[in-house]
């Protein structure tokens, strides 16, 4: 599904862009939404997490069989749908501020996130290689975060108009993103299976196949699978809950005559995006083996301690900038790890599975994120939001021994076929 060469673009500047975009509009998006959510559309901490709930059964039921399609047909176009759907549940969201509209929201980007996850990597690391796929990861994140830190900013100039503003370009911004991509994104080194060849229902049942051998029998992939669950059972009632914690415990000090919190949440996303910016190029640059090590296990199971540090000390902090200090910890190590992480999955899955393998590593997540977000909600209404976020820390404690246990087997190689 290669474009006319007048019209592709080299793959990687194509990824960095689409990367970059993406991390413009999410920042523009996300920045002040969980003050919209408490402020305009009056949500409870119960409410908070179900919105987040119901984004990750629609990543639940569509991972895979959006993967599949993906490795079936071509990851260019599974992008391309992904930021359109993506585009059309933020719009909604910003239109329309009540609980509903922001749940069936939730539902459209949900499976455009399905459709674009996986893809983006699989395509890219079948356009760059196995090898050079580490550089590109790490390079796009450090893309992402500088381009974040502009969403951000412009974001909090738009919420001292109206916090649903930035929501609503940012949905028309991705949508338009999604059709400039249809013009200059390439697929060279991706196959597809030819139509006369092509029996859907048994082709995607052979390639689910042959991603779930590969996430049973290979170490590296088992063990991230299960770190992506456990990952999910913590992370929804965090995610939702730092800013109710934030908005409700704390009170924001006068500067430069506001205390207006859409001010100073734009103000806290800048310096945490930042310091991981700085964290990120700092590591790269004083360990950069580390950062594309093939068995970065010793990082990852650092990293994650200091992730577990983070959200304990966040719910325990009593004062402001403790609690700040505790968030970014965690984001800085979430930051840092990503990439390496990603790189890692890739090196251990073959090219033909490689979405759908990827897809089930996230779905993992989303399953966490389903079963453990409402009772960690409940908890926070029954108790204290302290209590469901200390509770939300120790669940991630299991991680850094299950990064150590990770064998050393050497990844397996593959050719063939393949599907952000």
């Amino acid at each position: 599904m290669s474009l006319p060469a007048y019209r592709a673009a080299d793959p990687v500047r194509t990824y960095y862009a689409f990367r970059g975009g993406w991390a413009f509009f999410a920042g523009l998006a996300f920045t002040l939404s969980m003050v919209y959510f408490v402020k305009d559309v009056g949500l409870s901490p119960l409410q908070m997490v179900l919105v987040g709930t119901v984004l990750e059964i629609a990543c639940f039921a569509f991972e895979i069989p959006t993967g599949i399609v993906a490795d079936l047909y071509s990851r260019r176009l599974s992008v391309i749908i992904g930021f359109m759907l993506i585009g059309a549940g933020l719009l909604l969201q910003g239109l329309i501020p009540a609980f509903l509209a922001v749940l069936i929201a939730q539902l459209l980007w949900g499976l455009g996130y399905t459709f674009t996850s996986g893809a983006d990597q699989a395509w890219i690391t079948d356009e760059v290689g196995e090898e050079e796929v580490g550089k590109v990861f790490v390079r796009a994140q450090q893309i992402d975060l500088a381009s974040k830190i502009g969403g951000t900013v412009v974001a909090g100039l738009l919420g001292l108009v109206s916090l649903s503003l930035p929501m609503k370009l940012s949905g028309i911004g991705v949508i338009l993103m999604a059709g400039v991509l249809a013009v200059v994104m390439r697929e060279d080194n991706f196959h597809p299976t030819p139509k006369a060849e092509r029996e859907t229902f048994r082709n995607m049942s052979e390639t689910f196949k042959a991603g779930l051998a590969v996430a049973r029998t290979r170490a590296v992939v088992r063990n991230l699978a299960l770190i992506s669950l456990i990952s999910g059972l913590s992370s929804e009632a965090f995610d939702r809950l730092w800013s109710v914690k934030i908005l409700t415990g704390f009170s924001f000090p006068t500067v430069f005559g506001t205390s207006d919190p859409a001010v100073w949440f734009t103000v806290l996303a800048l310096v945490g995006t930042f310091l991981s910016l700085v964290a990120s190029l700092l590591v790269n640059k004083i360990s950069p083996d580390r950062m594309s090590a093939q068995h970065p296990s010793g990082l990852l199971a650092v990293l994650s301690v200091f992730q577990v540090a983070g959200v304990i000390g966040f719910a325990q902090a009593g004062h402001l900038w403790l609690a700040l200090a505790a968030m970014w910890v965690c984001r800085i190590a979430e930051t840092i790890a990503y990439p390496v992480e990603s790189a890692w999955l890739n090196r251990n899955v073959d090219s033909r599975s490689r979405a759908t393998v990827i897809s089930m590593v996230s779905q993992s997540n989303a399953i966490g994120q389903v079963i453990g977000g409402p009772p960690l909600g409940a908890l926070a209404g029954r108790t204290s939001l302290r209590t469901a976020l200390v509770v939300s820390g120790l669940i991630l404690t299991p991680i850094p021994p299950l990064y150590l246990r990770v064998s050393r087997s050497r990844p397996r190689r593959g050719g063939g076929r393949g599907r952000t």
